[in-house]
């Protein structure tokens, strides 16, 4: 006999009146949903099973009507709706409609994430994980809090990425006080490991995800990480030829 474990079905909703489709002609102030293909592919390279929702418009009953539909799911994991904005309605629904477990974290990016259980319409009970709309937002929180959640349900006990020490070759700010995750290049010289950002690191940006092989983490009470200061970075792709 051999043991399996079932793979995660994971809900994923995009949320905006600005979204598009890929397949739809683009118009003036609106935008193409990227977050659900990008968290579709995360999720399957962390074992999940992506169930794609599609789009909610800002409205209550347009995200609840999309909610119901992927409360037999094992996660639902939303983009956008939960930062401090009039139309961010995820939070506001969860709370309605479930319990609100966290809401914003102190880190950059992707502070505004929201965690809690959402009540179906037949006594289902299914855990919601609120992440940020900003592409590179999404992307970090997923593999924060989604990745980790995906590898438990699947019996995992290693639930963080590899991680190694690296010399940085660019410094990394931080302006606030928040846990920093730039998105770094890591390579090896010399049997040591170096790391350098992939650009500018503004949370629209998804080059700076694509770009990207580690997260390095700047913690929340430094200033700074100096060029030449050792820095932690997640590897997010772990590449034979950069080790």
């Amino acid at each position: 006999s051999a043991k399996v474990v079932q793979r995660p079905q994971i809900a994923v909703l995009a949320t905006g009146n600005e979204l598009l489709q890929p397949d739809e002609n683009h118009e003036a102030g609106r935008i193409y949903d990227s977050n659900s293909y990008s968290l579709a592919s995360a999720i399957t390279s962390a074992g999940g099973i992506p169930n794609m929702l599609g789009i909610a418009k800002d409205n209550a009953d347009s995200l609840l009507k999309k909610l119901h539909e992927g409360v037999t799911k094992d996660l639902l994991i939303t983009s956008a709706g939960v930062s401090k904005g009039d139309y961010d309605l995820v939070k506001d629904v969860l709370v309605k409609n479930g319990t609100i477990k966290l809401w914003s974290v102190r880190m950059r990016p992707a502070k505004p994430i929201a965690f809690g259980i959402f009540n179906g319409p037949n006594g289902g009970k299914t855990p919601l994980l609120g992440l940020p709309g900003n592409p590179v937002s999404t992307l970090v929180g997923f593999e924060q809090f989604g990745r980790p959640a995906i590898l438990k349900m699947m019996g995992k006990t290693n639930l963080q990425r590899p991680t190694v020490n690296a010399i940085l070759e660019t410094p990394i700010h931080n302006h606030d006080g928040r846990r920093v995750y730039a998105r770094v290049v890591v390579i090896k010289r010399n049997k040591k490991y170096y790391a350098r950002i992939t650009g500018k690191q503004d949370s629209n940006l998804l080059t700076s995800m694509s770009k990207a092989n580690g997260l390095a983490i700047c913690p929340e009470n430094v200033a700074k990480k100096e060029v030449g200061d050792s820095v932690v970075v997640q590897m997010i792709d772990w590449q034979e030829n950069v080790f």
